[in-house]
């Protein structure tokens, strides 16, 4: 007789651990042979660092309880630490969430000064964004029109990958995620001053930059807007 498949299969890797879970038995089985597999493990000394380990459920659904008694299961060892939880299986709130993030909102009017303007999701905003107006979104802002107030992107979660785009450039306030910039001084590294400018967090100094819309590091984003019919 042919010995059955591990549920779950450990495998190292540079920076830690991998378990790879098995979609198919019960989770009771699971958890069980977790333990087991982290009882009679080899690699953990005393004197070890701390490893971090990553789990992959595949297709299997887990539940927040789940998730949890997971992560205290492999904290009970000593030198584990777990990094993230990956799981293809999302819930309906997951999904509902992630397609909001991907949706684009037009928004056809002027935002004067004292007027606010929140979006779930991304913003397409045709018109201008006076002084003293703001437009915050979950997801990215695109302004066909000038952006002469404030603009926060990337609201929910403080969502760093965000973007801000405008025919004309010229705000009060930035945010992005949870990084705010004031305007007392040019962000921009680009000379034409007529074309139109895209606000982005450069991730290799954690700051807000504003470069053309034609740079390549938001070709992307631009190509997700639905064009004005």
């Amino acid at each position: 007789m042919s010995a059955s498949l591990p549920l779950v299969t450990m495998k190292g890797r540079k920076d830690g651990l991998v378990l790879i879970m098995d979609e198919n038995c019960t989770y009771d089985a699971l958890l069980q042979d977790l333990k087991e597999k982290l009882s009679v493990n080899k690699y953990f000394d005393q004197d070890d660092p701390v490893i971090s380990v990553k789990v992959e459920a595949g297709n299997r659904y887990l539940s927040a309880a789940q998730k949890s008694e997971l992560v205290s299961v492999i904290r009970s060892f000593d030198h584990l630490q777990v990094e993230k939880i990956e799981t293809n299986v999302m819930t309906r709130e997951e999904f509902e969430k992630e397609k909001s993030r991907e949706q684009v909102v037009p928004v056809e009017r002027m935002i004067r000064s004292g007027q606010m303007l929140t979006i779930e999701g991304n913003l397409l905003l045709i018109g201008d964004v006076n002084p003293g107006g703001r437009v915050s979104a979950t997801g990215n802002i695109y302004i066909l029109g000038t952006l002469r107030g404030i603009a926060a992107a990337g609201i929910r979660e403080n969502n760093r990958e965000a973007i801000i785009a405008a025919s004309i450039m010229e705000p009060t306030q930035l945010r992005i995620g949870d990084l705010i910039c004031g305007m007392d001084k040019p962000l921009s590294t680009d000379e034409d001053e007529t074309a139109p400018k895209c606000a982005y967090i450069d991730q290799s100094h954690g700051e807000i930059v504003i470069d053309t819309i034609h740079d390549s590091v938001v070709r992307y984003h631009l190509a997700m807007v639905p064009e004005k019919s």
